[in-house]
């Protein structure tokens, strides 16, 4: 009797099933068979052949992350473990040094990303270094390969589908689609595209960024060869920007050459100092430069703080939220009667302007290059989703207007913020290859030159580094702009004096 009023159960439950939950789950066991996903454990897969672009670096708003080219590319996938090991080479080759990401690239530069479990780190020659703030997004890397969206999708239980005809404009030939989506890791939900010949071709799924909000995360599959009785692409192509609101989008691309079915994968060993690493919390560490004027540093990106007679300056907003409230906050115990009117972005590369829509939450006017105001305005600072991690602008939205309001202030070629007293000169580059449209500030009065990214003052007795295009430029538009300075302060690095910039850049 029980066992029929069980079988009743399970036929009742199956009856009510969704429609979409049934198609998805043909669909995927299709797919399954067709790419040999159902015996398939692990997987290494290489290439020599591809490039990869530097996130969030563009030369200018509009135009694509800069690439450099790689020369060997080798993934590693346990998926039982689950774990993934992704190492890759590459050079300057021949795409032109322009933008950011520690540009122009010298000799070959190599990284290896490591993912197991919970634990993530980087491996520099021997050396493990702990990533914990990366694991979560190469977990979700693992379920994003063809092969791991299928197991992923088939496991979840909250996988739906959708079906559709779609034209294929190479081919002139329309072809039936099957959109399979489910949520991973209990956040992020995860699209598929599954064609007629039940192969994934494509991949997506948003990832938080504190720039573009919800960041598009999407990966193209194509041209599928049989390794073994499994079926893999030999062209990557993989997107992580907004494609729909800015041109820069394109992250890298491997041509796979090669393919090793269910390799013997030797469980990782967490380092030491992996297992115990945690995601370290904002740390804020002023010091004074000159009266009323303060370099705000303690990470790798710094701040500079100056008091006017009724309100503050605060100069660059990088990385993300929590590190603008730890300045502001900074900011407001070293200068408690007075409000930050205004944040100056040196340049709109990802790490530095991060954090620049808090300040709009403190009534702050941004003031950047003009080069960047499109950009600003239609896809930093407008209402686009943000729900896998919200900031204060979107919990607490506020009425942003732009066309000469106070909340945006552009910079052609010269701007000057003044109280009467103090004035700060800010200025557009010119020739630098680095960014289209950067800004440095100047204190004419204290002689300070601030900077991003070009000039990095070294710690007092550390080696001072080696002249290079940047601080060149820098050096052309002191001398073009006839600038008295007698110190620099760098937006990474520390602060140093003239001296010692002009004996490394070898002007008189």
């Amino acid at each position: 009797m029980a066992r029929s009023l069980l079988f009743l159960i399970i036929l009742s439950t199956l009856m009510v099933l969704p429609a979409s939950a049934q198609d998805a789950t043909q669909a995927l066991e299709a797919a399954s068979a067709a790419m040999g996903a159902g015996n398939l454990n692990s997987i290494q897969y290489s290439g020599t052949d591809g490039w990869v672009g530097a996130v969030g670096q563009s030369f200018a708003p509009g135009e694509n992350y800069p690439r450099v080219e790689l020369t060997r590319y080798m993934r590693t996938i346990d998926y039982e473990a689950p774990s993934s090991k992704e190492e890759v080479t590459v050079i300057q080759g021949d795409y032109p040094a322009r933008g950011g990401g520690r540009m122009p690239i010298q000799g070959e530069r190599q990284r290896t990303s490591v993912i197991s479990g919970n634990y993530a780190w980087d491996m520099q020659g021997s050396n493990s270094n702990p990533a914990p703030g990366a694991a979560e997004i190469r977990q979700l890397d693992i379920w994003l390969t063809p092969h791991g969206f299928l197991k992923a999708a088939m496991a979840a239980g909250n996988a739906s589908a959708i079906s559709r005809t779609e034209f294929d404009g190479v081919t002139g030939v329309s072809r039936k689609m099957t959109i399979v989506s489910f949520t991973a890791l209990g956040k992020y939900r995860v699209s598929g595209q599954i064609n007629d010949e039940n192969l994934v071709e494509n991949v997506q799924t948003w990832i938080p960024d504190p720039v573009l909000g919800d960041m598009l995360y999407e990966h193209r599959y194509r041209d599928y060869r049989d390794y073994d009785g499994v079926k893999f692409p030999a062209d990557i192509h993989v997107h992580r920007g907004n494609r729909y609101l800015d041109d820069g989008h394109d992250f890298y691309e491997v041509d796979v050459s090669n393919v090793q079915v269910n390799p013997s994968v030797a469980a990782l060993t967490i380092p030491d100092g992996v297992a115990q690493a945690t995601v370290p919390p904002v740390r804020v560490e002023s010091r004074l430069l000159a009266d009323g004027v303060w370099l705000v540093g303690g990470g790798s990106h710094n701040s500079v703080a100056v008091e006017f007679s009724d309100f503050v300056v605060v100069v660059e907003a990088p990385l993300n939220e929590g590190r603008s409230l730890a300045v502001i906050a900074e900011v407001n115990r070293l200068v408690p009667d007075k409000s930050i009117r205004y944040v100056v972005n040196t340049h709109h590369h990802a790490d530095h302007s991060g954090g620049l829509r808090t300040y709009l939450t403190e009534a702050a006017t941004v003031v950047t290059h003009e080069g960047n105001r499109e950009y600003y305005e239609k896809v930093v600072f407008y209402p686009s989703p943000r729900t896998l991690e919200p900031d204060r602008l979107a919990l607490y939205p506020i009425r942003t207007t732009f066309g000469g309001s106070a909340t945006l202030q552009t910079v052609t070629d010269k701007y000057v913020l003044s109280d009467g007293t103090r004035t700060m000169d800010l200025y557009a580059m010119q020739g630098l290859d680095h960014n289209a449209n950067m800004l440095i500030a100047y204190l004419p009065t204290e002689k300070i030159v601030v900077n991003a990214d070009l000039y990095s003052p070294p710690a007092p007795g550390a080696q001072p580094p080696s002249a290079n295009a940047n601080m060149r430029s820098l050096y052309e538009n002191i001398q073009r702009l006839n600038l008295d300075v007698e110190r620099h302060v760098g937006i990474h690095g520390q602060a140093g004096n003239h001296t010692d910039f002009m004996r490394i850049v070898g002007g008189d």
